[in-house]
């Protein structure tokens, strides 16, 4: 598996906000987003064995690991590597693109955070639209990374289109930062009454001056 970078840190983004955890990020990612804030994992990187990346993980001792990328679906051992941190007592949070099929990752104390595309990403079409279906309940969580009001106005379409909060998962609405001002964001949200979570980077607030390993 080619590995980018692992780290300790404080979740910085989703419901688990301010959570410690262990972060691998894998290099490799099949889309291009405009905003992507971790083009450095498109390539850089070095190989690991599962056994390897156990190892450290195990030696780390933070229950939760969250797999980030680039898109850590986009490695052919994943799933393996999924059964063995199962195996070992570890809860998962499995952050992607959402391109590819998260099918053979739903699995009990595996937390899903699937990105929805929005035209401002220019990877609007390659959302793998069968995923939403297999997304459960109070456990997997939607991300949607605005750019601008017309990002705002396709999520709401998207959303009622797909009907996504009768899913009952906890829907993100994450301004590009710098981008989209979150105050203004927050006050499209208030003004449409609209049932998401305010999704900002709490790790950019804690270390601002780190691009990576937060």
């Amino acid at each position: 598996m080619k590995v980018n970078e692992i780290f300790a840190t404080i979740e910085g983004e989703t419901s688990l906000t301010g959570i410690p955890m262990l972060f691998v990020r894998f290099t490799g990612c099949p889309l291009r987003c405009t905003y992507c804030d971790t083009t450095y994992a498109y390539e850089d990187g070095a190989e690991m064995t599962i056994k390897e990346l156990l190892t450290i993980i195990e030696n780390n001792g933070l229950p939760i690991v969250h797999l980030t990328g680039g898109d850590p679906l986009a490695q052919v051992e994943l799933p393996e590597l999924v059964k063995r941190l199962l195996e070992n007592n570890r809860q998962v949070i499995l952050e992607t693109g959402g391109s590819m099929d998260i099918a053979p990752f739903v699995l009990d104390n595996v937390r899903i955070m699937l990105d929805v595309k929005t035209p401002g990403s220019g990877m609007a079409h390659h959302s793998c639209l069968s995923n939403i279906p297999l997304m459960r309940e109070r456990t997997d969580e939607f991300k949607f990374t605005l750019c601008h009001r017309e990002d705002y106005d396709w999520a709401v379409d998207f959303i009622s289109e797909h009907r996504l909060t009768e899913k009952g998962c906890v829907i993100n609405f994450s301004p590009v930062t710098p981008g989209l001002p979150p105050a203004e964001l927050a006050d499209w949200i208030l003004k449409d009454r609209l049932p998401v979570r305010l999704n900002c980077q709490l790790h950019r607030f804690i270390w601002p001056d780190k691009a990576r390993g937060v």
